[in-house]
């Protein structure tokens, strides 16, 4: 089965030079780890037509560790698609913790949602459909949510991510963290405009400019990892 999803899981989503290498990083140090409903989820979702949506199992291991990290018992997710970075962070986080995850989708979360059953960790998950600033800003009018987050995985529509970093400033707590998916864009951030395919020039162009504000935001320290689809993890200093 691995074999019949080599193609999909290097192309769609490494961004390392040599597929061979990507896949041996695969075999060797993540799919060993991986817990068998996770790869259940993977499977089923290699088989959906916008399967690339999904997180990338190697970025999908370091989110592990640094839910490890942080322990937090309160966590946001803003685009869900199937479920399986969903399902990782309900597996790894405490058994008191809690998810508020968002998206437009239901019918693709409902995709997963029997293998999160099956996990035990659908009662730690609280799927709101809907588009995500609306949900952001409701939370921001009870003054108890300021703060109140420690851990936010993003991965959605890109022209909003400054939109939910703003928002995620005020929710997380000093010290929180939170990740960006697909930041380096399939590599297009650093390819000349006229070589970049036209279905990728706008989110590239969304992804150039977080990138900058990003970089450029004093609250948080933040580290560029050139793994899946680029990741770029914050940590909010005040």
């Amino acid at each position: 089965m691995e074999q019949n999803l080599k193609f999909i899981s290097s192309r769609s989503k490494s961004l390392l030079q040599s597929d061979d290498l990507y896949q041996y990083i695969l075999e060797t140090s993540v799919y060993p780890r991986e817990p068998e409903l996770l790869k259940e989820l993977r499977h089923i979702t290699a088989g959906h037509p916008r399967a690339r949506m999904a997180t990338a199992p190697d970025a999908a291991q370091l989110i592990a560790m640094l839910l490890k990290l942080v322990n937090p018992k309160k966590t946001i997710e803003v685009g869900v698609f199937t479920g399986y970075s969903l399902l990782l962070t309900a597996l790894t986080i405490p058994e008191d913790g809690k998810i508020t995850a968002i998206d437009i989708n239901q019918e693709t979360f409902e995709i997963g949602l029997p293998i999160i059953k099956k996990a035990g960790v659908a009662d730690k998950i609280n799927f709101i459909q809907s588009e995500a600033l609306p949900v952001l800003d409701q939370l921001l009018q009870t003054h108890e949510n300021e703060g109140s987050f420690e851990f936010a995985f993003i991965d959605a529509d890109k022209v909003n991510y400054w939109s939910y970093h703003e928002r995620l400033m005020k929710l997380l707590k000093v010290g929180g963290v939170v990740v960006y998916d697909n930041t380096l864009w399939g590599g297009t951030v650093a390819m000349p405009d006229e070589l970049v395919p036209e279905f990728l020039k706008q989110g590239r162009q969304f992804t150039i400019e977080f990138n900058k504000l990003l970089v450029a935001d004093p609250r948080v320290q933040i580290s560029h990892a050139s793994i899946g689809d680029g990741i770029t993890i914050c940590k909010r200093l005040y």
